[in-house]
């Protein structure tokens, strides 16, 4: 979509991973050299440099590692989202990604107990795109 700052542009080599995410899954890479996962997806290992990965399906549970909440961006469609939560989550298989916290909370963050560092993560899906939510309960 035209104008639009928040949805991909798949090339190649990512289609694999914007296509199991529009269909409700989560894609990182794993080595078969060092055995460490990564993302953002690559033909490579950024830790030993083997091209040697393959696509995993990860669990799309996450603590969060660290976060902002942002109260201005007049790119399209963020201005209509404001506030919002712009974070790193640290996946259960190990690799860091940025994402948005999403759900009950996320637009208090600091003043709601389920935004602290270490706070349980799933993913969702919203357009195809990953994101994350507080675990309920």
């Amino acid at each position: 979509m035209a104008g639009r700052y928040d949805l991909p542009e798949p090339d190649a080599f990512t289609h694999t991973y914007w296509d199991a995410a529009a269909g409700g899954r989560l894609l990182i890479r794993r080595c078969g050299a060092c055995g460490r996962a990564h993302h953002y997806p690559r033909e490579f290992c950024p830790h030993c440099w083997s091209e040697d990965v393959t696509w995993e399906t990860a669990s799309g549970r996450a603590t969060l590692y660290t976060w902002s909440v942002v109260h201005r961006n007049d790119l399209p469609p963020f201005a209509d989202r404001v506030p919002y939560v712009a974070a790193v989550v640290e996946l259960a298989e190990g690799p860091r990604m940025m994402t948005e916290i999403v759900g009950a909370g996320a637009h208090r963050a600091g003043e709601d107990p389920e935004l602290s560092g270490g706070a349980e993560l799933e993913v969702v899906f919203r357009e195809g795109i990953p994101v994350f939510r507080p675990v309920p309960g």
